[in-house]
């Protein structure tokens, strides 16, 4: 059983998710208070904490739904020809496994579900494409029941984009992100120019970070993997404080990104998402932020890393 209690009161209840890279952050996780994770195969996927095999996605299945909780399959690679046609079958898998949904940006993956006639809602991101509600009613009118909106927008655009969507809305509130993607392997290559190895993201090694010249103090930590090559955010995302004004908006999902943290820490954010969102679903109008919670993921939070809002109260320029 999960290690915390849903309070009664607002019909409003936004979904908690956070993204898994074993059975027993799954296990952890959804105990800990999550209502979802989203796990997946990095031969599908972008960017995960570690590869799961279809064997391993159904297991996680058994265990979630056994915990009145969900699963999400992230299968957002962007596919070339030459791994296109393992897609049909892993599709299929997924929809045996019962999965509660797919996650898409290409429209393969779309035109795969389609054409096989499979039962797997979907739920469309685009990365930081996901920027206008048009474009994601768009990709609702084919078939998406979700749009998981890009990290650059700030409350403003976030409340007309729930406003006009015409299906749910997932954003990010906690943890790094993504601020560059090559589908080739920089890294890779220079490393092995060295003479040397360069571990994938789910294997234990060394995180590798780009430093500027300008900026020594900040960190940007790289991932590589079959997907090509990642940079990170500098700074961790921690919208824990404003959570209730995201929830003013009805905003449906709030996703915590666990890539490169310990599975304590991801823990720990997780209890205190699920203590504040308890609160404020409980009783909106008597709702009090406190302080404790923010103190317990200092206590964890790496001291290079800072905690920001991100985008969420600046102005944005295109």
């Amino acid at each position: 059983m999960k290690d915390y209690e849903k309070h009664s009161g607002s019909d409003y209840r936004p979904e908690l998710v956070i993204s898994a890279g074993s059975l027993d952050d799954v296990e952890k996780y959804i105990a800990a208070g999550a209502d979802a994770v989203t796990i997946g195969d990095m031969a599908f996927a972008e960017r995960l904490p570690g590869s799961m095999t279809a064997e391993e996605i159904a297991q996680a299945v058994s265990f979630a739904h056994d915990h009145q909780a969900k699963v999400y399959v992230s299968v957002n690679k962007i596919f070339h020809h030459d791994t296109l046609s393992g897609l049909p079958d892993y599709l299929r898998r997924l929809a045996e496994c019962e999965v509660d949904a797919i996650i898409f940006g290409d429209p393969a993956v779309l035109i795969n579900v389609q054409e096989l006639k499979l039962p797997l809602r979907l739920h469309w991101s685009a990365e930081m494409t996901t920027t206008n509600y048009q474009t994601a009613n768009y990709w609702s009118a084919k078939g998406a029941k979700r749009s998981i909106l890009a990290r650059e927008l700030n409350m403003e655009e976030i409340a007309e984009f729930k406003r006009h969507a015409d299906h749910e809305v997932q954003i990010q509130v906690h943890g790094m992100t993504n601020i560059y993607h090559s589908k080739r392997k920089l890294v890779q290559h220079y490393m092995a120019h060295k003479g040397k190895r360069l571990l994938p993201v789910h294997e234990e090694g060394k995180i590798l970070y780009l430093i500027e010249e300008e900026r020594p103090d900040e960190r940007y930590p790289i991932i590589e993997t079959e997907s090509g090559t990642h940079i990170m955010s500098s700074e961790d995302y921690c919208m824990l404080e404003c959570l209730d004004e995201l929830m003013e908006h009805r905003i449906d999902a709030f996703y915590i990104e666990a890539l490169l943290k310990s599975q304590k820490y991801n823990e720990t954010v997780i209890r205190m998402y699920r203590q504040a969102i308890d609160a404020y679903t409980a009783d909106p109008e008597n709702y009090e932020f406190k302080e404790e919670w923010l103190d317990a993921i200092h206590e964890l939070q790496d001291p290079g890393r800072e905690l920001t809002f991100g985008f969420l109260f600046k102005q944005q320029v295109y």
